[in-house]
């Protein structure tokens, strides 16, 4: 928020396209991230993962397949790419105002 102030303050229609460019990236990212998350859930739902290895029943051939594309996603590289790029965001204009308010 406090880049898009001092793009409004050098130039008001370039600050009020930043605002929107930001909120509509956390927008589809967070959409993005329900997404993903509610699919791995449905297939816990789906398949009883959790009753199956919470019971020791046995699983079967399929709730592996389930279970490895679960872990298989959480290690995803782009996943990781995305908080990579949310941190060092987030941190910059953490600096930024740390930097317009003590100077």
């Amino acid at each position: 928020m406090r880049v898009v102030t001092v793009i409004m303050h050098m130039n008001p229609v370039y600050g009020k396209i930043s605002w929107y460019i930001g909120i509509g990236g956390f927008f589809i990212f967070f959409m993005y991230k329900y997404k993903v998350t509610q699919g791995r859930y449905n297939l816990i739902k789906e398949h009883n993962i959790v009753y199956k290895i919470d019971q020791n029943k046995p699983l079967s051939k399929e709730d592996y397949g389930v279970i490895n594309g679960i872990l298989c996603s959480l290690s995803a590289k782009k996943e990781r790419i995305n908080y990579f790029f949310i941190f060092v965001l987030s941190a910059l204009a953490l600096i930024v105002a740390l930097y317009m308010d003590l100077f």
